[in-house]
């Protein structure tokens, strides 16, 4: 097999929602067999050139396109099904409801001979390290597990081009270095063009012979050698917000500095909890205490069962067994001391939950409204609301994108708009699922600042679900690791 080859000439794409370009000016050869990462800031468009790579932005009605794009000297949405994508959202790439068939499915659609197909599909499932039965329901996967898969289906296809956006930013770090090799050794093996989009650098310099900087706003800002790129950028990209490896990531905290020991209310406890779906626990029993001013860090291996602990804890899920009980601290003037039983208003106030999929909480057409949704619920004052809105979209660099539809957002600008609708109602406990995910390096220091101010000045209690070390390192007052170490 041979790589495709891909080649743009000027070429952008607005959508139709939005007055500026997501890309726009690019000029760019990729030669058939080269792996190429892809950097550039949250927001310079490198979700949407894979999209138009794999023949899938849409059509007339979604955008406008402009210039030139070619794979093997053709438009790709003349070669649907040459190339294998995997999206940012882990949810997004499944298709099936059984895990054998998801991975099938691509392999179905070139026609691949059944007998084949299937020894595909075991050993697609081996090389990413997904231990599951074939007939296992793919609803009943992890975020990381779904990850796993739609990078088996990609495997299991041996496309030309490889289109990877942000594939292992849901993985434990075990899986990470499994995902990677396997796919450096199916790029090896076929001769396939590998394009990957990943924030943090340093996981896939081993395997790439080449790094294109996206510029926000058009272009690209630099190409060439990893070496050449990074040594010779390294400020600069740094200050745009890549993830330039040796440079360490920090954010100081503020009143747990002098207050180190000092006594904090709980406001949430947990007795001999067991969260799952229906009757089936997914974690031994969880012994808890969420108190004031305080985050706690929730991390472990793919598949241990972290969301559903997250959902369970924000009142979202009832328990297996065992209980969660708000203190009379958070639920004041409620009567139910179970969150699972308050109505979603006197949830709102008290119980904030960012879900790993950041759009399954959207309901709004445009950013600000999204925003806004929580905050007129609460029925709150409109000169309020307009200035939460304002100081939220400043806060996390979502003022350009204020009118635009939040599901064309990028992945992190999605992360930031999830965590953005959570900190308006001001709840006191807040139980955020992967919160840095898809952010580059500035938008990450942002984030992660603005949440640790909200423990450390005001006192909130954070629950933050992640397999971000830096996370654990800047946030992790205490950590819980769950199903082993992670």
């Amino acid at each position: 097999m041979t790589g495709s080859r891909i080649r743009a000439r000027g070429w952008g794409w607005r959508h139709a929602s939005r007055q500026a370009p997501a890309v726009a000016g690019l000029d760019l050869d990729i030669e058939p067999g080269e792996r190429v990462l892809l950097l550039g800031p949250s927001g310079a468009g490198k979700s949407t050139l894979l999209a138009a790579l794999a023949g899938v932005l849409g059509g007339e009605d979604e955008g406008d396109e402009s210039g030139e794009l070619t794979v093997d000297g053709a438009h790709p949405t003349r070669l649907r099904g040459t190339a294998g994508l995997v999206l940012q959202d882990p949810q997004a790439n499944t298709i099936m409801s059984r895990v054998g068939d998801d991975v099938a499915f691509g392999c179905e659609n070139l026609a691949v001979p059944r007998d084949e197909i299937w020894l595909r599909v075991r050993a697609a499932l081996d090389a990413v390290g997904l231990d599951v039965g074939l007939d296992r329901s793919t609803a009943a996967l992890s975020g990381g597990q779904r990850q796993r898969l739609a990078l088996a289906g990609v495997i299991a296809m041996r496309p030309g081009l490889i289109l990877l956006d942000e594939p292992t930013a849901n993985l434990d770090p075990v899986g990470v270095v499994e995902v990677r090799d396997a796919v450096a050794r199916v790029a090896a093996d076929t001769g396939a063009t590998l394009v990957v989009v990943e924030h943090r650098v340093d996981t896939w310099l081993p395997v790439v012979d080449r790094v294109v900087v996206l510029e926000a706003g058009g272009g690209a800002a630099a190409d060439g050698s990893p070496h050449e790129v990074l040594d010779r950028h390294r400020e600069q990209l740094a200050h745009d917000g890549v993830w330039v490896p040796g440079l360490p990531v920090d954010v100081a905290r503020g009143r747990r500095s002098v207050e180190q020991g000092a006594p904090r209310d709980a406001l949430l406890t947990t007795d001999a909890l067991r969260s799952g779906r229906g009757r089936v626990a997914v974690h031994e029993a969880v012994e808890l205490s969420i108190r004031a001013g305080e985050a706690l860090v929730v991390t472990g291996p793919n598949g241990a069962g972290k969301s559903t602990l997250a959902l369970t804890l924000g009142g979202l899920l009832p328990p297996v067994s065992g209980r969660v009980v708000a203190t009379e601290a958070l639920r004041s003037d409620v009567a139910a001391p179970e969150p699972i039983r308050w109505r979603p208003k006197q949830l709102s106030r008290r119980i904030g939950t960012v879900f790993q999929q950041p759009e399954h909480q959207f309901v709004a057409a445009r950013v600000r409204d999204e925003i806004a949704a929580g905050l007129l619920a609460l029925a709150l004052p409109q000169p309020e609301v307009d200035a939460r809105v304002g100081a939220l979209l400043a806060a996390l660099r979502l003022e350009a994108l204020a009118d635009a539809n939040p599901f064309t957002l990028s992945g992190g600008e999605q992360r930031r708009l999830s965590v953005a609708t959570v900190l308006a109602p001001a709840p006191r406990v807040m139980v955020l699922d992967e919160p840095t995910f898809g952010q580059d390096r500035r938008t990450w220091q942002e984030m992660v600042r603005l949440i640790a101010s909200l423990v450390d000045d005001q006192g909130c209690a954070v629950v933050a679900v992640t397999h971000d070390a830096d996370v654990e390192r800047v946030l992790g007052d205490r950590v819980l690791r769950l199903g082993g170490a992670s």
